[in-house]
């Protein structure tokens, strides 16, 4: 079964909020999203707003309520006490955790599962409590030990980090054994009962390839080259490209 596209929201509200006005639209880009089949929304609200501001959840949250219910809301984000009450508050289907410092510019790296093993257990219990299914950002490099303590922490899947593989977008060989490294750490994920997301730098040229190794691959979740295909193609028609790259039949 083809991987749900879920469309990340962020670089549209950063291009807004270069001028502070109305547009582009967040919902109203999320809205043409989801009339083109995107499976859900995606958003990271880092503390300093600099893309998605706070004011954005709840206007989000309703745009899926109200006419797309069976489409997600998906909330990415360091898990401190603000973005756990901002996920309480607003209830997406499904909480992302990454091990974000505020100064980033982007998540660059998944969780060390050793060292965060205690942080992570006590965060995903607080959130499994509410119903939110959770998924952690995981290193691409098969390691099942860490994907062990992933499993232990009570997740339900992890979202693994393709940077490396989107950076190789003129390097095919490189791109060709990432691709398989990232398929032998979802092999490993799956075998543990984890499902798994993928995320950062995916493409429509990168995605069929990503597809190829891990046919299990339950969702994408696609900012910034979405968002800059959108620039070209539009956003309704940009979505439909991703879906076919993602394997469906449209």
């Amino acid at each position: 079964m083809p991987a749900k596209l879920s469309v990340n929201l962020n670089a549209v509200a950063m291009l807004r909020n270069r001028r502070d006005l109305p547009w582009p639209s967040v919902t109203g880009l999320g809205r043409i999203a989801l009339q083109a089949g995107a499976s859900g929304l995606t958003v990271h609200p880092r503390p300093d707003q600099r893309h998605i501001r706070f004011s954005d959840l709840q206007p989000i949250r309703n745009l899926i309520d109200d006419e797309f219910p069976q489409a997600e809301f998906n909330m990415e984000g360091f898990p401190n006490e603000d973005f756990l009450q901002l996920v309480e508050r607003h209830e997406p289907e499904q909480v992302t955790l990454v091990p974000d410092d505020p100064a980033q510019a982007t998540s660059d790296h998944g969780w060390d599962f050793r060292k965060n093993h205690n942080l992570l257990g006590n965060v995903v219990g607080r959130l499994k409590k509410k119903g939110f299914r959770v998924s952690l950002f995981a290193d691409g490099d098969p390691d099942p030990e860490a994907l062990k303590i992933a499993k232990e922490t009570g997740a339900d899947r992890i979202e693994l980090y393709t940077g490396p593989y989107g950076g190789c977008y003129d390097e095919p060989e490189e791109a060709e054994r990432i691709a398989a490294e990232l398929g032998r750490t979802a092999e490993i994920a799956l075998d543990l009962g984890l499902a798994v997301n993928a995320g950062h730098d995916l493409t429509v040229a990168n995605l069929p390839l990503l597809a190829k190794h891990i046919p299990a691959l339950a969702e994408v979740s696609i900012g910034h080259g979405l968002t800059a295909d959108a620039l070209e193609y539009g956003m309704a028609e940009t979505v439909r490209r991703f879906r076919r790259a993602c394997g469906e039949a449209i």
